[in-house]
């Protein structure tokens, strides 16, 4: 029994140092106050991304998760990034494309393919041999 009660005596006398030391200390208190956190310039302004930029951001831990502007923010610059990326990458796989087919086979191979039964010189004559012009 005397164990259990001088157990109860430190653990009060633990809660109660630690309790003047963040609440008490006056003009010179022990914890400062913080200020509030936000990621500054999270992404620059001045380049495109890069994958490091995306693995260095972080944003601070606040009451409820995380500040719900500064994640739609950096969410919304990437999806501008993503989808001019994307954009560019068609407009360059379509030059390519293009590029690649004229190197193969040459202007002709865009033209349409000719009539069945057509030659060089013209259409087929389809009339038999009885009728006339």
């Amino acid at each position: 029994m005397v164990m259990f009660v001088f157990l109860v005596i430190a653990l009060v006398v633990v809660v109660a140092a630690v309790t003047l030391a963040v609440v008490g200390g006056g003009s010179r208190a022990v914890l400062p106050e913080a200020g509030p956190e936000t990621v500054a310039d999270a992404f620059p302004e001045d380049r495109p991304l890069a994958r490091a930029d995306v693995d260095a951001l972080r944003f601070p831990v606040v009451l409820r998760g995380y500040r719900m502007t500064e994640v739609d923010d950096a969410l919304s610059r990437l999806g501008a990034e993503l989808a001019e990326r994307d954009a560019r990458i068609a407009e360059l796989e379509s030059a390519r494309a293009g590029d690649q087919a004229h190197a193969v086979g040459g202007p002709g191979l865009l033209a349409p393919p000719p009539e069945p039964g057509a030659t060089e010189e013209g259409p087929a004559d389809t009339r038999g041999e009885g009728e006339q012009r």
